[in-house]
C-alpha cells in the first residue's frame, strides 16, 4: 500500500474514533432528568365546596412549581387527623389552629409541630330563634364544641358577646368551670363540634366552627355575634402540621410554600367572598 494512502486511512480512522468517543462522551449524554414527582398525603376534614376550591389551587401550585402531587385523606371529626399523622397514616394535616395543636401535644407527648400558618376563620354565635345577643332569654341553652381548644374559644366568644365572664384570660384554655359570672343563667351544652349546627333547632344559640357552619348553609343573617380578630386571635390561626421528626423535611416545607401563595389568597377570596376565612400567613394582628 502506498505510504501516503496508508497515512490517510490511519488519519481517517483516528478521526472516526475521536468522533465516536466524543459522541458517547458528550453528544449522547442524556438530558437532565426531570425531578421525580413527589406525593404528599394531607389529612383534612371532610370536604366542602369552598375548601375544594382552595385545595385545588394549592394542588396546582404544588404540582406546577414543586412537582409535588397532593393527595388527601378526609376525616369526619377533630379527634382523628392528629392521631393519623402521629401514626404515619398521613404525611401532613391541615385542619386545626395553634391552640388545638398545643392542647393535643400536651395530652399526647408533643409529637407534632406547626410548619406554617394557613388561615383564620372568625367563629360565630348563630341562632335560628333570636336576632341579637340581647334577645337571648334567661335560662337559655347555648351549644358549644366539646373539644378542649374549641370549647375554650367558644367560651371566650360568649365572654366577648357579654353573656358570661371567665376567671381566666389570655391564651389560657377555659372550661365551663372557669365561668365566673353568668347573669342570664345560661346552660352551656357541650357537643361534638360536628353536631353544633344540627343542634340549632333545639337550643337558643350555638357557637359553630366555620367549616360546619358553611356545610350547614348557615347564613350571615343567622349570625348574632362574630369573634373579633386581633392580637389575641393568634392562637386561633390554622396551620399545616407535621410529625416532629419531619420538621425540616424539604418537600413538606414546599407544600407550605405552595399554600402560602397569591394563588391561594385568590382562591380563599373566591371561596369566601364575605371573609369568613382570612389568609393568615402574613396577617398583622393588632
Amino acid at each position: 500500500m502506498n505510504p501516503r494512502n496508508r497515512n490517510i486511512i490511519i488519519a481517517v480512522i483516528i478521526v472516526v474514533i475521536v468522533a465516536v468517543g466524543a459522541f458517547f462522551a458528550f453528544g449522547n449524554k442524556a438530558k437532565p432528568a426531570k425531578a421525580a414527582s413527589k406525593t404528599v398525603n394531607i389529612g383534612i376534614m371532610s370536604g366542602i365546596k369552598q375548601d375544594d376550591i382552595i385545595w385545588k389551587a394549592v394542588s396546582k401550585t404544588a404540582k406546577d412549581k414543586y412537582n409535588i402531587t397532593l393527595k388527601f385523606t378526609q376525616f369526619t371529626d377533630y379527634t382523628q387527623p392528629n392521631a393519623a399523622l402521629a401514626n404515619g397514616d398521613t404525611d401532613l394535616n391541615a385542619f386545626q389552629h395553634h391552640a388545638f395543636l398545643d392542647a393535643w401535644n400536651k395530652a399526647n407527648g408533643n409529637k407534632l409541630v406547626a410548619l406554617g400558618n394557613t388561615f383564620i376563620t372568625p367563629i360565630h354565635l348563630y341562632s335560628s330563634k333570636v336576632k341579637s345577643v340581647s334577645d337571648i332569654a334567661n335560662g337559655s341553652t347555648i351549644a358549644v364544641p366539646n373539644d378542649a381548644s374549641n370549647e375554650s374559644r367558644a367560651l371566650y366568644v360568649l365572654k366577648s358577646a357579654g353573656l358570661i365572664n371567665l376567671s381566666v384570660s389570655g391564651d389560657t384554655l377555659a372550661t365551663v368551670k372557669d365561668i365566673s359570672s353568668n347573669p342570664k343563667h345560661l346552660v352551656i351544652k357541650e357537643l361534638d363540634a360536628s353536631q353544633t349546627a344540627r343542634a340549632l333547632d333545639s337550643v337558643e344559640a350555638a357557637v359553630i366552627n366555620t367549616n360546619y357552619a358553611t356545610a350547614a348553609k348557615l347564613t350571615s343573617d343567622q349570625s348574632i355575634f362574630a369573634e373579633p380578630v386581633n392580637k389575641d386571635s393568634a392562637q386561633w390561626i390554622n396551620l399545616i402540621a407535621a410529625k416532629k421528626s419531619d420538621e425540616n423535611n424539604k418537600v413538606f416545607k414546599e407544600v407550605v410554600e405552595a399554600y402560602q401563595s397569591e394563588a391561594t389568597k385568590a382562591a380563599i377570596k373566591e371561596a369566601y367572598p364575605h371573609k369568613e376565612e382570612i389568609p393568615a400567613w402574613d396577617l398583622k394582628l393588632k
